[in-house]
């Protein structure tokens, strides 16, 4: 697959303006391992194959479980996750099908669950970058390097 255009070169102010945004979540509080976990389960919805490299990399240079990092994908079922984690992919994938699950209260009273309030704006901010950045990579055909394995 050829890359299509690259964002960052061809609008650069743009691009440089989600900068601030991945600041903000570094400091907000919920922790790299949970964002990471939620960047990598909305990648996995969206499709995005660059996404999906990046943040299971990520998260296992973190020393996460490969066997947790395997099995995002099938969370509901898989015994791996903790409560908050499972209240976090709750959300993110109630955020992510929007279109589909209109954010119903039963996923927010799940979130509501385990996150106060601010916890909930910010997962919600992490979800929504990640399913930005997800459609700028796919847009652009964006792709693992072979050589980052």
């Amino acid at each position: 697959m050829t890359q299509r255009f690259n964002l960052a070169k061809i609008a650069p102010d743009g691009y440089k303006a989600f900068g601030p945004l991945y600041q903000y979540i570094e400091g907000c509080g919920l922790g790299r391992k949970l964002v990471d976990l939620v960047f990598l389960r909305v990648s996995q919805i969206n499709g995005c194959s660059y996404c999906v490299d990046l943040h299971w990399r990520d998260l296992l240079k973190q020393g996460e479980d490969p066997r947790k990092l395997n099995s995002v994908v099938t969370w509901h079922e898989a015994p791996f996750f903790s409560a908050r984690e499972r209240a976090a992919l709750t959300w993110t994938d109630s955020l992510t099908n929007i279109a589909q699950t209109g954010a119903p209260d039963a996923d927010y009273a799940a979130v509501k669950a385990e996150f106060n309030d601010k916890e909930i704006g910010d997962l919600t901010i992490v979800i929504s970058l990640m399913n930005a950045m997800n459609r700028v990579g796919i847009s652009s055909r964006l792709a693992p390097s072979v050589e980052a394995a």
